[in-house]
């Protein structure tokens, strides 16, 4: 009884007001990140020279057959050892489709909620000697109503990992939310829909050949031995 009248007399604990803050702004974060990651991207040929405060805009690179006819040569002859120096059009045209998990059609009141992560094609835009690698994610959240395609960004270039090469974005937003300072993100986004990409076993091969990956204007290069 004592303790009910203290409490009811001097007010909650440091403890309590501390969990409580501490709480408030995690709830807050949360609540920011998803408003920001559900924030539609402007899609534009270029930036604009006055941008948007707080816009992210994204742009899609090319896919024109006339720039890419040569791929289908230019990967024989990678597969085979040689160098090859590619383009935009020419990622884009050989980018495999991933396969979107079939939608929950079950109408059944008991049935568990679901959750669907489903990554699309991805999109290459090469400039000022970066790589631009966009991945559109379909986020299915049955138990909040949710559905909505969200776009993945990342800009960086290439570094040596052990045996191989990989992908090493500087800059990355998912939707309109930037979130290169969050290195554990970062991380899982690229285990999770870049690294997890299908590539035919003979790209990978020649792949871990590679003596230098280099980005040179708009242009990929691979160099082998």
């Amino acid at each position: 009884m004592s303790r009910k009248f203290d409490r009811a007399r001097y007010g909650p604990g440091w403890l309590e007001v501390t969990l409580g803050a501490v709480l408030s702004i995690a709830l807050g974060a949360l609540l920011a990140g998803a408003f920001f990651i559900l924030k539609p991207t402007a899609t534009v040929k270029e930036i604009p020279k006055e941008p948007v405060p707080g816009m992210v805009y994204y742009i899609e690179g090319s896919r024109e057959y006339s720039r890419a006819r040569r791929y289908t040569a230019k990967e024989k002859f990678f597969i085979n050892g040689g160098s090859v120096v590619v383009n935009e059009d020419e990622l884009n045209t050989a980018a495999n489709p991933v396969a979107t998990p079939a939608a929950v059609t079950s109408n059944s009141a008991s049935a568990p909620p679901t959750m669907l992560l489903a990554p699309g094609t991805p999109n290459f835009h090469i400039t000022d000697g970066s790589i631009q690698i966009a991945i559109p994610v379909r986020i299915k959240i049955d138990l909040a109503y949710l559905d909505r395609t969200v776009l993945i960004q990342a800009t960086g270039g290439f570094a040596r990992r052990e045996d191989t090469f990989v992908f090493v974005p500087r800059t990355m937003t998912i939707g309109s939310c930037p979130v290169e300072r969050l290195p554990l993100v970062m991380d899982y986004m690229l285990k999770k829909f870049y690294y997890a990409q299908p590539v035919p076993d003979e790209i990978v091969a020649a792949w871990h050949k590679l003596v230098e990956v280099s980005i040179q204007g708009s242009t990929l290069k691979l160099k082998m031995p």
